[in-house]
């Protein structure tokens, strides 16, 4: 029908002509899709009460600005006994570098004085007991206790004399290095609760508009919940669903006009990533025949346009690209 009608507009003369040749000419290839800005949360770091909220939503903030605060006293508490075990590790091991003591030394040079004269009166009492067990004097089952109350005390002189070394000899290499690891261990674990408690009062990262408060003052989050979800970045980009017939001639570099809803007047853009893989268009994106096939996901950076146009523009509002 198309076809029959531009032949017939084209007898009536050469202007006739023209004016059909423009309303003939195919639309722009165009493709669907919103404007977005960059967005980043701000998670919970532990299962915590908020306990105030300093911002509210659509809240324009600076990097390092105050969001929420959650409650401190139980991962406080948490970081006095990570505390008190880091000072005890320490203290741990300047025992083990000082080495024993000089009482302590003493002590066990006094322990294998003692040994050695229960040996000798054990040796004593087993040398005159047995002269009388050979003659059946006394019993054989005396001797035999006598004998082995001697061979313990000699077993306990030996161990007194290599506790005694021990001692003199001091503390091993190897019992320093556990001692040192181990007062590291409970330092790395003093610091990790202290960047949490450090955590719980909750600040931008970067500058941005407060989007979303999903948690309010009093919630309980989860460990990992987005307690804020702002928009960051100088200004927002398209969004939109390439259809399969325009995938081969749209790449990464290609210009492109970016039209948004309420603006008369295209905003140049430039295509920044396009995904390899296909996805089924949504439905705001469907248009004619393009409803029954995949599409491939496509961000269109804004460019040429002031900073302060774009800054205004909200995001999910619905755009369309032509290339």
């Amino acid at each position: 029908m198309a076809a029959s009608l531009c032949s017939r507009l084209l007898r009536l003369g050469v202007p006739a002509a023209l004016l059909l040749l423009a309303a003939c000419r195919p639309a722009p290839p165009e493709a669907l899709g919103t404007l977005e800005w960059d967005r980043i949360t701000v998670p919970s770091p532990a299962a915590e009460t908020i306990v105030a909220v300093s911002v509210r939503e659509g809240q324009r903030v600076p990097a390092g600005a105050p969001l929420l605060q959650l409650e401190t006293t139980r991962t406080a508490a948490q970081m006095a006994t990570l505390q008190a075990q880091a000072q005890r590790a320490g203290q741990a091991l300047e025992e083990l570098e000082h080495g024993p003591r000089v009482e302590e030394v003493a002590q066990a040079r006094a322990n294998v004085a003692a040994a050695r004269a229960q040996a000798v009166d054990a040796a004593a009492y087993y040398a005159r007991l047995q002269p009388l067990g050979q003659q059946r004097l006394v019993a054989a089952a005396d001797v035999d206790r006598a004998r082995a109350a001697a061979g313990n005390a000699d077993g306990l002189v030996r161990a007194a004399e290599q506790a005694l070394l021990a001692l003199e000899h001091g503390t091993r290499v190897e019992q320093i290095g556990q001692g040192a690891a181990a007062l590291e261990a409970a330092q790395a674990q003093q610091a990790e609760q202290a960047v949490t408690l450090r955590k719980l009062a909750l600040v931008a990262p970067r500058a941005g508009v407060v989007d979303a408060l999903p948690y309010r003052l009093g919630d309980q989050a989860p460990v990992g919940a987005p307690l804020a979800v702002l928009l960051v970045g100088k200004h927002p980009y398209a969004r939109v669903y390439l259809p399969s017939p325009l995938r081969p001639s749209v790449a990464v570099g290609s210009g492109a006009q970016v039209y948004v809803e309420g603006r008369e007047t295209a905003l140049s853009g430039r295509v920044r990533a396009v995904r390899s893989d296909p996805v089924f268009t949504p439905y705001y994106a469907l248009s004619g025949d393009d409803a029954a096939r995949l599409s491939y996901l496509a961000e269109i950076e804004l460019i040429d346009t002031d900073a302060a146009t774009l800054a205004r523009l909200p995001a999910g509002l619905p755009v369309r690209v032509t290339f």
